[in-house]
């Protein structure tokens, strides 16, 4: 079992290091085959921790040390991996979703500059994900999650020579540093209180309610801010400024879903703190709809589907909120399907058409490139939760959960999820309606690139299509309240707390209101956005709030960023520039003056050197008798 628990985690960290070691002694074709491979290896070793793991008795999951590193007293804390049914089900969506987009980018990364470069990160990112979910104490997932902080922020950037790539990783960077900052705290306080980081000593037993609800709160933060939920969200959509690969990837099966699983493994913790963990049920659920109002008045095409992770995130925190882990981490998997599709679908079309990411200038796309639009149209309705597409199936769990909660708070929860199925079949199809059907518009004519009569080479085209299966059937694992092996499965490792365990009748209901809400809003994206009708524009005031956001970033820009920089420009104006910048000078000046005089006594007459060294002497014992 833990054989292939280290094979699924070494494995892209060979493949980076040999990447790098060889540098550009290799050819660029190959470096992104060694990187696709070792991901691929990957997910060989993590089918092999499954099997393995399902063959056990019970499989609750086996603990190893490979050595231990820091010795404190009662605490330990080394290389140690821990293989339960909730690693394996991260290690087996990471590893198999993120080795298709690896694959993925072998075609769209054809022909650039920095493709060796390019595959030592992203096989590194994956290696950092890894560590994150296999690592089997709370140190060894911090490791992970400032690993995938930096390599995110390397492959963000990864366009250096654009300052708003630039930016971009760097606004990242800082937001997720924040989070990593509130979990390093809750980290010191179970130190203190338990003396253990380790998932299988039960290091959440025993705190007193302030203790635990300060866990639970920087945990809290940590999750918020990697996941981008309100109010460290404003990261995410810049960070489509990177190649559009590393959107799916940081997007759909890693680095946004890393939040949900922390709040999963570390459920027993979130328990104790009841109203902690419905700040995060409320989080999310304010976030999947403010996102979901943004999506509407986005024209770029990789924003659009940004947001619709904000919102699809929301989702996920609302399960984990109400105690409906499996329910939460469900819809994780069948997430990372539909919303890579949606990313590589739409990294077709921005390919064909040189670059061009505009959703207004690309009207009529499906009439020539078919393939795409049958899969993108496949990863919409599984977005909506169309059935029998796979959203349908994980998503309504979560909203039904909310029902079964039997309070005022959890009917609130339920109108929201039921609001944001209406949003995303409004934003969902309006992206829909804008880019494929109809004729080809002139911009399309123009750009359109066949790729010798493809819509792409087959290292995009395999991926899409395997994703695009998924995404019509891989909700199929729970496929009725009497067949469920997904959360059979995960039921030792993430118990769903009774209170979350929906009725049938509440599921049927549910149900029926997510999908009629989706299907009304894909009606009025039609009505509003089909190319026989008229745009209906929105009222001045909102349209505005929508597009720039809610007024998050300038609300920021306002409290932290200017006043930062003017304290900044203050301290250089009042100390740096007057000490430190010109001590630089008179240090050196005065150096060289002494330097000179030296160098003048220095005659090298002995005579001179002797009277030196007398008048060195006699000033000693001078010294000495005043003294005494």
């Amino acid at each position: 079992m833990t054989g292939g628990a280290w094979l699924c985690l070494l494995a892209p960290l060979g493949g980076t290091s040999l990447i790098t070691l060889c540098g550009t002694r290799i050819p660029r074709v190959a470096a992104a085959w060694i990187a696709t491979t070792s991901v691929f290896v990957a997910f060989g070793g993590a089918v092999w921790a499954f099997v393995s793991l399902r063959s056990q008795n019970g499989h609750r999951g086996e603990f190893t040390t490979a050595w231990t590193w820091l010795e404190s007293g009662n605490f330990h804390a080394g290389l140690q991996l821990f293989v339960d049914p909730l690693s394996t089900v991260m290690m087996l969506i990471v590893s198999g979703v993120g080795g298709l987009i690896v694959l993925y980018s072998i075609g769209y990364m054809d022909g650039d500059d920095e493709e060796r470069r390019y595959f030592a990160y992203i096989s590194f990112f994956v290696f950092s994900m890894l560590l994150l979910v296999e690592g089997g104490n709370l140190l060894l997932l911090l490791a992970g999650w400032g690993l995938v902080g930096l390599s995110s922020y390397l492959l963000i950037g990864f366009w250096h020579e654009r300052p708003s790539a630039v930016e971009a990783a760097k606004k990242a960077f800082v937001m997720n540093a924040f989070g990593d900052a509130t979990m390093a705290l809750a980290f010191f306080i179970l130190i203190a209180h338990t003396h253990s980081l380790s998932f299988v000593s039960g290091f959440g037993v025993g705190l007193s309610p302030t203790a635990v609800n300060l866990v639970a709160l920087g945990l809290l933060g940590g999750a918020a801010a990697k996941s981008a939920q309100i109010p460290l969200q404003t990261w995410l959509p810049d960070a489509m400024e990177g190649p559009t690969p590393v959107s799916a990837l940081i997007h759909a099966a890693t680095m946004v879903t890393a939040g949900v699983y922390l709040i999963a493994r570390t459920h027993f913790i979130f328990e104790q703190a009841r109203t902690v963990e419905l700040i995060a049920a409320g989080t999310g659920a304010l976030t999947l709809l403010v996102a979901g109002l943004i999506a509407l008045v986005q024209v770029d095409i990789k924003r659009v589907i940004a947001y619709s992770t904000m919102s699809q995130i929301g989702y996920m925190f609302l399960g984990a909120g109400v105690g409906a882990y499996s329910s939460g981490m469900f819809h994780l998997m069948t997430h990372a399907f539909f919303k890579a599709l949606l990313f590589m679908t739409a990294g077709l079309a921005i390919h064909a058409l040189a670059g061009e990411q505009d959703i207004r200038n690309m009207r009529g796309l499906g009439r020539l490139m078919p393939f795409t639009k049958w899969c993108f149209l496949a990863g919409a309705l599984a977005l909506v939760g169309i059935p029998p597409f796979s959203g349908f199936f994980s998503k309504d769990s979560i909203v039904a959960s909310t029902a079964a909660l039997g309070t005022w708070y959890g009917w609130i929860f339920w109108v929201c999820g039921i609001a944001g199925a209406f949003l995303t079949g409004l934003y969902t199809f309006r992206l829909w309606f804008l880019v494929f059907p109809g004729e080809p518009s002139p911009f399309v004519r123009e750009h359109h690139h066949k790729h010798h009569g493809r819509e792409g080479a087959w290292t995009m085209l395999v991926p899409v299509g395997v994703l695009a299966v998924l995404a019509t059937v891989g909700g199929w694992l729970q496929w009725s309240p009497q067949w469920h092996p997904f959360s059979d499965w995960l039921e030792p490792a993430a118990r769903t707390l009774a209170v979350a365990a929906p009725t049938n009748t509440q599921e049927y209901y549910t149900s029926v209101a997510t999908v009629l809400a989706g299907l009304a809003g894909i009606a009025v994206a039609w009505a509003i956005y089909s190319e026989r009708k008229l745009a209906i524009p929105a009222a001045p005031f909102w349209r505005r709030t929508l597009e720039h956001k809610f007024w998050f970033d300038e609300l920021y820009d306002a409290v932290f960023y200017k006043p930062t920089a003017a304290f900044a420009a203050a301290l250089r104006r009042e100390f740096e520039e007057p000490v430190v910048l010109q001590t630089g000078p008179d240090l050196g000046r005065t150096t060289l003056e002494t330097g000179g005089f030296v160098r003048r006594i220095q005659t090298g007459l002995l005579r001179t050197y002797v009277l030196f060294l007398a008048a060195g002497a006699a000033g000693v014992v001078l010294a000495f008798l005043i003294a005494k």
